[in-house]
């Protein structure tokens, strides 16, 4: 079960109102057997995007990020104030030779790709609300922001823990600053961070691979060996990052993130599990996909990242590898 929450409202007037109804729903969940709980606290959006159709050499489609684009946007679409001052000199020529460039349906492609990440909804963010939202969201510090999250997770996890649910909140995509706005679920210290904010068997991570894939700074190995037993919930995906620091949805076998490595570390955790006479069922999906075969001819029917033939691929190679390397340790 994913639960979006948007952590903007900054009147605190009316957050323990908020979070009093975010229990009530947690009760409701759980009166229906709905023990765990995917959630994010990505301000303003959620993935980012500057492309929803990139074409790889074999003809499908996939989500792609680029740096250049997304400065592009930032300056001169969202036309955030001093948003020059977060690029260098060499960086903005390029930013400004590469707007130029573009014609006004490829502007227009741009906005719209970006105006698009709010998953659960096929309707685009209104550009002129975005900016409202925006001048919003950049007076939150990334300590104020880590500090409404700690608030947040006192506020519910006593509660989730007596309904015997497990909150999964998911990380940053991309596990970096966009547009100005700050990240505080990206990287291992931050994970650490909310973990300790509230010690409790129901406060826990969504482990995607691919939004914490897309930094090389990430050890996702590492992530799973030390936060295992918090880990509630699985996104199974992998990315193409590339030097300029753009990246693209890869195959699921293939791409930056070492899937083998991933998939072998969860098992071990699983095996962990069960050696301690836990439940060992940990919820699974193989996340995003690439657009191949019919899916070309019925892109309105899903949302982008979302189509049916290309997560039914990643679904069944990721299920290939995970027997493998189960038979390959219990043998």
């Amino acid at each position: 079960m994913s639960i979006f929450i948007h952590p903007l409202n900054t009147d605190f007037r009316d957050r323990d109102r908020y979070i009093a109804n975010y229990i009530e729903t947690l009760k409701n969940l759980a009166k229906n057997d709905i023990k765990v709980v995917c959630y994010n606290f990505m301000q303003l959006i959620d993935w980012t995007r500057t492309n929803l159709d990139y074409k790889l050499p074999n003809g499908a489609s996939a989500l792609k990020y680029d740096p250049l684009a997304a400065a592009a946007f930032d300056i001169y679409i969202l036309k955030r104030e001093n948003a020059e001052k977060d690029y260098n000199d060499e960086f903005l020529q390029e930013v400004s030779t590469f707007f130029k460039s573009l014609s006004t349906a490829e502007v227009s492609k741009l906005e719209k790709s970006i105006l698009a990440g709010m998953p659960g909804s096929r309707k685009l963010i209104d550009l002129e609300e975005f900016k409202k939202n925006h001048k919003t969201v950049l007076a939150i510090s990334k300590n104020k922001l880590q500090d409404n999250l700690a608030y947040f997770l006192k506020a519910i996890i006593p509660e989730a823990e007596k309904l015997g649910v497990k909150m999964a909140i998911h990380p940053d995509d991309p596990p970096f600053s966009v547009f100005g706005v700050p990240r505080i679920v990206s990287n291992y210290e931050e994970l650490k961070f909310l973990l300790d904010a509230c010690p409790s068997p129901s406060n826990g991570l969504t482990f995607c691979s691919g939004s914490l894939g897309a930094s090389s700074e990430n050890d996702l190995v590492k992530i799973i060996n030390d936060f295992g037993d918090k880990i509630h919930f699985i996104h199974l995906r992998n990315v193409q990052r590339n030097e300029n620091g753009s990246f693209y949805e890869a195959e699921h076998l293939k791409g930056s993130v070492p899937m083998e490595k991933v998939m072998k570390a969860i098992v071990e955790e699983q095996i962990k599990r069960n050696q301690k006479g836990e439940i060992v069922n940990i919820p699974m999906r193989p996340d995003h996909g690439h657009v191949l075969l019919d899916d070309m001819n019925r892109q309105d029917d899903f949302y982008s990242g979302y189509s049916l033939i290309g997560r039914a691929l990643g679904l069944a190679q990721l299920s290939g590898l995970e027997m493998g390397i189960r038979e390959s340790l219990l043998s």
